[in-house]
């Protein structure tokens, strides 16, 4: 297979053992049987570990067969394969939005909280917002409630070829919950519609066993572990993961816990329950240590620089207790939002595998927030994206949606001009190239799945997930990225959407 390698900035590559069950890879290239489906004529970014580029991609019984040259894919079409021809369009990884959720988005959408902000709002950090200054939704009450914004938030993400995404947080601590789209009950609900095969992404879920976006405790974790079952996998479609714990607030709101003081003299605080900050540490500590040790993997939302650095000390020190001190381990577990990252912290993350998970569409819409609260100051480690690759800390990209748009091309320009809707950059030096924030929203994604075996990148034997674009968003000024048409998506060789101004 001839392919050309392209330059990135970002080495650090992630393999493991292929997933268990159904989508364990199946061998790629079976001979010269007939092809499915053959996309050729344009750029196929496999995202594979060498950065390979080809320019055809042949599916059969969905997964990837072959991947290559026109010459070397032709054998594979019979007189029953669909050719689409991509004109000079590229094919990516069906893209994994590893922090959205879902129910929510299904229930507020167009309306998005990052909207609402720059109209005057002052929801930012509140996961039950309103509808732009109007009466919140109706509170999801019934199954089919939540099954129609599941649904209907499926259907949107197939719209902009995305075909996983993680759903950071349902579970008890909700049940009582004013908006009823983050309850345990909507685990039960995406089990279902993933075994009545409804869903057109695969999604994983973390569980919560506090409040979002609010206080929990050692004890609620403690409880939650032992006492709450969740629905059992449906494989390749629906899995639950692991665990959610909010340690902090964020910035502007003065709720991070900060190294650096605000404007008033104080340094926030956690969201964790207790009489003293050092037991709301201790505490945390103890709720990591207990997640780990019951075999899940944990995202820990942190913000302020204590407590980033108070978090990636705790999950290693969990990791290391085990002697797992690997990017291997197959918890993979993350930092979510990461505002503010000393280098230190960086290393340390780095050191002991564990991942960050940010939007950077935060960052060009709340530096003006976080510098006015903290000052200039803090600006050299606010959204370090780029210091965290140059570090090796497995990267991801995510919307948070509906507090920003699910929309990744929105998200992949964001991290590479860092430009605001002003016209003003905010943080040059940590721009990252389209590769690297395409990988972000691919491969990397999976690595936090423990599935990059089997999906994030276009190799054979993986599992067709495609996103096909009407143009190369490496040859498209990234600006101009969310106007590129997304013109058909994926999954297991199924095509879930196809744009019907654009047919083939």
């Amino acid at each position: 297979m001839r392919l050309r390698n392209e330059t990135r900035d970002d080495s650090r590559r992630h393999r493991d053992t292929p997933a268990p069950g159904d989508d364990t890879p199946a061998p790629g290239d079976a001979g010269h049987s007939p092809a499915d489906i053959v996309l050729t004529g344009g750029r196929v970014h496999t995202m594979d570990a060498a950065g390979s580029v080809a320019e055809a991609i042949a599916i059969r019984a969905g997964r990837i067969a072959r991947v290559g040259t026109a010459e070397e894919v032709t054998p594979l079409i019979d007189r029953r394969t669909r050719v689409v021809q991509l004109r000079g369009g590229a094919v990516l990884p069906g893209i994994n939005d590893s922090h959205l959720h879902g129910v929510w988005l299904g229930t507020m959408w167009p309306n998005l909280l990052m909207d609402q902000l720059a109209g005057g709002g002052d929801h930012l950090g509140d996961h039950h917002g309103d509808h732009h200054g109007g009466p919140p939704p109706a509170r999801l009450e019934t199954s089919a409630d939540r099954r129609r914004a599941i649904l209907r938030t499926a259907e949107l993400l197939a719209s902009l070829g995305i075909t996983s995404y993680t759903e950071p947080g349902l579970g008890p601590g909700e049940d009582a919950g004013p908006s009823g789209c983050f309850g345990s009950a909507a685990l039960r609900d995406y089990a279902d519609l993933a075994a009545e095969g409804l869903l057109t992404s695969r999604v994983t879920a973390l569980m919560l066993f506090g409040e979002l976006d609010g206080p929990s405790s050692l004890a609620g974790l403690l409880e939650g572990l032992r006492t709450f079952i969740p629905p059992a996998d449906v494989p390749g479609r629906f899995r639950v993961a692991g665990v959610k714990i909010f340690a902090d607030g964020i910035p502007p709101m003065g709720t991070a816990w900060t190294d650096e003081p605000y404007g008033d003299g104080t340094y926030g605080g956690l969201l964790i329950e207790g009489d003293t900050a050092e037991r709301r540490e201790a505490d945390l500590i103890a709720m990591v240590d207990a997640a780990h040790a019951a075999g899940h993997q944990i995202g820990v939302h942190a913000t302020g620089s204590r407590t980033t650095r108070t978090v990636t000390d705790a999950l290693a020190t969990a990791l290391h207790r085990n002697g797992q001190i690997t990017s291997k381990h197959p918890a993979r577990h993350y930092v979510i939002h990461g505002d503010l990252l000393h280098p230190s912290t960086l290393a340390a993350m780095a050191a002991a595998g564990i991942g960050l998970n940010t939007q950077a569409g935060i960052p060009v819409a709340t530096q003006d927030m976080l510098t006015a609260v903290l000052g200039q100051d803090v600006l050299p480690h606010a959204w370090p994206l780029r210091d965290a690759l140059a570090a090796g800390v497995p990267l991801c990209l995510s919307s948070d949606a509906p507090v920003l748009t699910p929309d990744w091309r929105a998200g992949v320009a964001a991290a590479v001009t860092r430009r605001g809707l002003d016209g003003r950059v905010r943080g040059e030096a940590q721009r990252l190239t389209v590769t690297q924030a395409l990988r972000a929203y691919t491969i990397t994604p999976a690595w936090q799945d423990g599935d990059e075996a089997w999906k994030g990148s276009l190799e054979p034997g993986k599992v067709a997930d495609l996103c096909v674009l009407e143009a190369d968003p490496l040859e498209t000024e990234p600006s101009a990225l969310p106007e590129v048409p997304v013109r058909l998506t994926m999954m297991d060789g199924q095509i879930v959407y196809e744009n019907q101004t654009n047919l083939i």
